[in-house]
Parts: structure tokens; C-alpha cells; sequence
């Protein structure tokens, strides 16, 4: 994403960043669905596929469905160099706890060859998890809301796409934050983003 959101010292930095072979743990219950919302940022190679390709795993993973997605963003890096990234929202219902709905999303970042060579590099795939119901929640591994997604231009807009009264869990409604974002580079793709989920 533009701005590294990450959980940890940034997106996706973090000490379950790092490890390899992530599996996903249980799952909260087998017809409990709890809905959270993933943020898609990529800024190597082909951007588009990317998106689209991460939303396929997404709704193919078990105990995950997507449910809607936003207009796909495209938008300058802010706080690191680099190409433009390309980036999304999704909404999904999930049987899986937050901690695994996290581990979930570290996979499908190193199935898309995500690496980390330093803080903020470019990347492949960037997955964040952004908000799961109404949690408040602060570990070494998972910060729910997601920290600074109030100020980042490419998470505030395709989530007022989604969910244009949403409340965040500690901070308001998301619609105020709107007009603080508006002075970052990023503009909307005419084109939607499609995908079918992976067999």
C-alpha cells in the first residue's frame, strides 16, 4: 500500500511476517460469520492482476468469503519510494478469529512472493487487516483498528465506497476523516476489479 499500514513497526513487518509456511488457526465456530474488512495494495509488477488474483485466494480460503469490493485506487507512496501502488478494499464474512484471519492473509502475501528486504520496500502484495467488527485490540502481532488507517487517503475512500457510515471502534465515524485525506495524490480507476474464486 502507500503507506505501509502495518501491524507491528509497519505493514506487515511484523515477528508473523517473518515466518514461513504460515497455516491458519481455528476457526470461531462453523456457521459464525463475523464481518472485517482487508485492505489490497501492490506496487510490482502487474498491479491489476495482483488485485485480483489476492481477492480470488481471499474468497477460496476457508472460513473467508468476500462479500463486496471497492473501486480499485491509484496512489503515490508516502513514506517510502518506489511506483505508484495500486490499491482496494474488500469486505469479507469470516469464521476465522482475528489472529487467524491475520495468519490467512500472511500466506497469501508469501504465495505471491511477498518479501521483505527492508521497512516499506515495494511489494508484490500488501494484505491488511483494517477492521474486524467492532474490536479493539492491541497485541504484538495484530493492532485492530488498523493504526493510521484514518489518515491514509487509499484506505479512508474505498472504505466510504463500502461503507459510507461506518463507525470505527474508538474513533468515530470514518466519514470525518474524509476531508483530512483529500490533499493525497490518488485517483479512482474507471474500471472495477473482477475475480472468481480459486478452485
Amino acid at each position: 500500500m502507500s503507506q505501509p499500514l502495518l501491524q507491528g513497526d509497519g505493514q506487515g513487518d511484523g515477528p508473523a511476517s517473518r515466518q514461513a509456511g504460515l497455516q491458519v488457526g481455528p476457526q470461531i465456530g462453523p456457521h459464525v460469520d463475523h464481518h472485517a474488512f482487508v485492505a489490497l495494495g501492490a506496487n510490482l509488477g502487474d498491479l491489476r492482476d495482483a488485485l485480483q488474483t489476492a481477492l480470488a485466494d481471499l474468497s477460496a480460503w476457508p472460513g473467508i468469503r468476500v462479500t463486496a469490493v471497492s473501486s480499485a485506487w491509484h496512489s503515490a507512496p508516502v513514506g517510502c519510494e518506489g511506483p505508484d501502488f495500486l490499491n482496494a478494499v474488500a469486505a469479507v464474512a469470516t469464521s476465522l478469529a482475528p489472529q487467524a484471519l491475520l495468519d490467512a492473509l500472511l500466506a497469501i502475501e508469501q504465495r505471491h512472493g511477498r518479501e521483505r528486504p527492508f521497512r516499506h520496500a515495494p511489494r508484490t502484495l500488501d494484505l491488511d487487516l483494517l477492521l474486524y467488527e467492532d474490536q479493539q485490540l492491541h497485541t504484538d502481532r495484530l493492532t485492530l483498528p488498523h493504526p493510521r488507517l484514518h489518515q491514509r487517503a487509499f484506505v479512508v475512500l474505498p472504505l466510504l465506497e463500502l461503507a459510507p457510515d461506518l463507525l470505527l471502534p474508538g474513533l468515530g465515524p470514518l466519514r470525518q476523516y474524509q476531508a483530512g485525506v483529500l490533499d493525497q495524490a490518488i485517483t479512482r480507476e474507471a474500471a472495477p476489479l473482477h475475480f472468481a474464486p480459486r478452485s
